[in-house]
Parts: structure tokens; sequence; C-alpha cells
């Protein structure tokens, strides 16, 4: 019960998320949205794991930790080099 309300939880903050994403007022906005979709989405798949005590989609978890990490560390570059010049 407790996890399916996390995993409701976690898709709220997903909606949330893709919302500002979609309507963000400038580039910073919509990285961060970006991240909180898939923190939200890594939060979500690692409680359905726990609840069915299975370890298969855990690849997955680090998988996207890895590309949104990278993701934002090259969209911060590029505003940084951006503002720069």
């Amino acid at each position: 019960m407790i996890a399916i309300a996390a995993i409701c939880m976690f898709g709220l903050a997903g909606l949330c998320g893709t919302y500002r994403l979609l309507v963000g007022p400038d580039l910073g906005d919509r990285i961060m949205a970006l991240d909180v979709v898939l923190i939200s989405l890594m939060g979500a798949v690692s409680v359905d794991a726990a609840r069915r005590q299975d370890t298969t989609y855990l690849i997955l978890l680090v998988v996207i930790a890895i590309v949104g990490f990278t993701a934002t560390v090259a969209a911060s570059r590029f505003l940084e080099n951006d503002h720069a010049s």
C-alpha cells in the first residue's frame, strides 16, 4: 500500500517536472525539470523493484543515472559557454 502511494507521488512529481520542461521560461529551468523527471522515474523504478523484490530493473537505474548526469553536465557547460560569449 505504501509502495503504491510512493509510486503515485513519484508519478505526480514527474508530471510536474514534465510541465516545467514543456513551458519553462529558459533553458536552465528546462534542464532542472529534466533532472526532476529522471529522478522521479528512478525513484518509481526503485520503489517498484523493492515492492516486487526483483533486481531486474536495477541496471536500468544505473543507466538512467549515468545518462541524466552526463546530460546535466553537458547542458551546464553549454549554458556556461553560451553566457560567456
